[in-house]
């Protein structure tokens, strides 16, 4: 057997060494072999020694993945412990498996472009199936007589024939495999109901006369295809919908994949390679303005780094020799080298999007209650249908079989869960069109900081000294900071622009990487940054000291500004807080919600923050990475809290997707907002107020819809079975029976549509 492992092996005691360069094994005492990188290869043939030592980093690439979407782990979302290789379906719950791991593979997704395919054909075949049924049901009786309906039956037959046995014949197959696994579900139900409609107009059509003539209508046994190709279509819809939505969210989680570069430049010969060629302990350089590619160390060089991605913070992190940096986050402008530590599917990026896939799978959100009561319903109804075919059999009058099948029919087809699987998906569909949906009642709301309760840029927040002084201040920054690329350069020229002020352009300037700038505005030397740097130029800093250390007691960020040799004022940059804010965390609080603060900025920041908004020193998380806050999260859920986490960055996404209520800032990143169960879409937090009235319209909606539903069924599947026949003669038709399911459906549809009118 020919292999080609990701890490080739050398000499081992328990298997012979493989050729790096084809895969196959090789006699340890071949004279083929080269030595490279401190260990020694072995070769089958002279050709592949030759095509190693050409170039033996090439040979030693891993080889891509062969049929990535057939050899791949699938699990469900629902029952994450089952696993298996390739797409399928969940044998408990009957949901489609999505792939365990998330990668940057471009491929189709099969199952959706299956799935998508069987719909438009089940559809374009299922529409006249429809309209014949619905014509045939309210044409007046001279059309029936004008009609070859005998025709219209046998058309209806071959088009519903590729609807059924064809489109619809994945919910068959998940049908058998409930039975075989003994775990009823929602395709249980399917199965059964469209498998009797469609036998039992199968026989009406092909041999009419094994029906009473008391179930002719209109002189003749009449099929119900139609409920067996509606049925098979809304399912089928429901399944491309989900589907799609998957895929939403997977794009997004590759999105975050992607922030990481496709390459890496080698520090030890300055070449591009691929980043699936960087191995753990190789050094890196990295250049100004270039993302990371891996996790490391940095061993030579001095910059700044921009961290948001990670910490969810607007200020850059200095780092030197010693610090360690995370792939995908953006350098500043100094270049640096490094050493990969983590690499591939280690690195922070690769584990924030195995946390968010994992945390999705792990809740079960309300969409699926319809299943947890098909555990139940099904039994139920098929030892309706049984026992009924039985009682008819045997108590029933001439002919006993005739009707006992018409009843079992009937029963299966009256039972049909159209309504039991509306009664979710229509009132959030029709909720999230109002304006947001969530699936449960929140007693305990956590949020990020920055982003969602601050603005989540750096703006300019004080300047001393006061008044004239400070124009001419700040105008002298923005001449020297207008050519860096710093952050905090941003907000002193907003600030600049905001107050209309005008300063020279082409200043000379000159970059200290992690200290500050300096250069000559109109003859005098400007030196901005930290106050060692001023100090080190020789400028006294004590008369403002005072002041920026009560800045720093706030979290803000102190600018020293020296002019021609002497210290003329500070600036404080900070990220403010939105002006909301304060009254959208009192609505909270009035609606008997505590309010947690969790953050990656620092614990003197957080509590700046949090003073002023009136938050406990219990109720603040600071210094706090991405799995942090997910552990948070699940800490507050293990005490019984029911946690809705608001958040806007790619670091808040496993928290998002751990709790039971996700709510997303719409100014934030794609991958946050999927991660989300609600966007506010002005990333005002006033707006979650608001989702909250929202979500509890919704799960009213829905226990309602869900109430009308099994109501529905409580009363119609006796009456199928025959239950009043014998005190008033009824016994109802399949016909009436598919008409009684339609009515359920609408019902449901109608009660739904209420939710477009509540008032939040």
């Amino acid at each position: 057997m020919m292999t080609r492992p990701s890490d080739p092996a050398f000499v081992s005691a328990d298997r012979l060494p493989i050729d790096p360069v084809c895969g196959m094994e090789v006699d340890p005492d071949t004279e083929l072999r080269a030595d490279y990188g401190g260990h020694t290869y072995y070769f089958c043939n002279p050709s592949c020694l030759t095509r190693f030592t050409a170039d033996p980093r090439a040979a030693l690439r891993p080889a891509p993945p062969t049929s990535a979407a057939a050899d791949a782990i699938y699990t469900c979302p629902m029952h994450p412990e089952i696993r298996q290789r390739g797409p399928g379906a969940c044998p408990i719950c009957g949901m489609a498996l999505e792939p365990a791991t998330v990668t940057l593979d471009d491929a189709p997704d099969a199952e959706l472009i299956d799935m998508t395919r069987r719909f438009w054909i089940a559809g374009l075949l299922g529409l006249p199936v429809f309209v014949f049924a619905m014509a045939e049901m309210f044409a007046p009786a001279g059309v029936h007589r004008a009609v070859n309906v005998r025709l219209a039956d046998w058309i209806q037959l071959a088009l519903a024939t590729p609807v059924v046995l064809w489109a619809g014949w994945p919910f068959f197959e998940r049908a058998w495999a409930s039975i075989v696994n003994r775990s009823p579900n929602m395709f249980t139900l399917i199965g059964a109901g469209v498998g009797a409609a469609y036998v039992y107009s199968v026989v009406a059509t092909v041999a009419p006369g094994a029906f009473p003539a008391g179930f002719a209508m209109h002189g003749r046994v009449e099929p119900y295809f139609d409920t067996a190709v509606v049925v098979t279509v809304l399912v089928l819809l429901g399944q491309v919908l989900e589907l799609r939505a998957r895929r939403r969210t997977s794009d997004a989680l590759k999105g975050l994949l992607g922030l990481a570069p496709r390459t890496a430049r080698r520090a030890d010969d300055d070449v591009d390679v691929p980043l699936a060629d960087v191995r753990v302990g190789d050094r890196l350089r990295v250049r100004p303005g270039e993302k990371i590619p891996v996790d490391g160390i940095v061993l030579e060089g001095r910059t700044w780094v921009d961290e948001s991605m990670v910490t969810g913070e607007p200020l850059p992190v200095e780092k030197e020799a010693g610090s360690r940096v995370t792939g995908g986050t953006v350098n500043g402008a100094g270049a640096f080298v490094m050493r990969a530590e983590l690499v591939g599917s280690d690195t922070l990026v690769a584990q924030i999007v195995q946390m968010v896939a994992e945390a999705q799978r792990s809740r079960a959100p309300i969409q699926r209650v319809a299943d947890r009561v098909a555990a139940y319903f099904v039994p139920a109804v098929v030892a309706v249908s049984v026992g009924a075919f039985v009682a008819w059999s045997v108590w029933g009058p001439e002919p006993r079989l005739a009707l006992a099948l018409v009843s079992a029919v009937a029963v299966l087809i009256i039972a049909c869960p159209c309504a039991l699987g509306l009664a979710t998906p229509m009132a959030i569909m029709v909720g999230t069109g109002r304006g947001a949906a969530a699936g449960v009642l929140i007693r305990n709301a956590e949020v990020d900081k920055t982003g969602t309760l601050t603005e989540g840029q750096p703006r300019v927040v004080a300047i001393e000294p006061t008044g004239p002084a400070s124009d001419e201040l700040l105008r002298r920054a923005a001449a020297v900071e207008q050519a860096s690329e710093h952050p905090l350069a941003g907000a002193v020229i907003d600030a600049a622009k905001a107050r209309g002020l005008a300063w020279p352009s082409g200043v000379p300037f000159e970059s200290v990487t992690g200290s500050g700038v300096t250069g000559q505005v109109e003859g005098r030397e400007v030196v901005i940054g930290n106050a060692a740097l001023l100090r080190d130029r020789g400028i006294d800093t004590s008369r403002f000291e005072h002041r920026a250390a009560a800045w720093r007691a706030d979290g803000w960020t102190v600018i020293y500004v020296g002019v021609g040799g002497s210290a003329v004022g500070v600036i404080a940059v900070a990220d403010p807080i939105k002006a909301s804010t304060p009254e959208a965390l009192q609505a909270l609080r009035d609606e008997g919600l505590r309010v947690v603060m969790v953050t990656g900025d620092s614990r003197a920041t957080a509590e700046a923050v949090a003073a002023r908004l009136a938050l406990s020193r219990d109720d603040v998380y600071a210094d706090v990475l991405p799995d942090r806050k997910r552990d948070i999260v699940r800490d507050l859920q293990s005490h019984g809290r029911i946690v809705a986490m608001a958040g806007d960055g790619i670091n808040d996404a496993p928290a998002l997707a751990e709790a039971a209520v996700g709510i997303a800032m719409g100014t934030g990143t794609d991958v946050a907002m999927e991660s989300a169960g609600i966007t506010l879409v002005k990333g005002d937090l006033r707006a979650l107020v608001r989702a909250r009235r929202l979500s509890r319209a919704t799960m009213r909606n829905i226990r309602q819809n869900l109430f009308l539903a099994i109501v529905y069924n409580a009363v119609g599947v006796p009456v199928a079975a025959g239950v009043l026949y014998p005190f008033i003669g009824l016994l109802v038709s399949p016909i009436w029976a598919s008409a009684a399911m339609t009515f359920s459906s609408v019902s449901v549809i109608v009660n739904a549509l209420r939710l477009r009118r509540i008032h939040l």
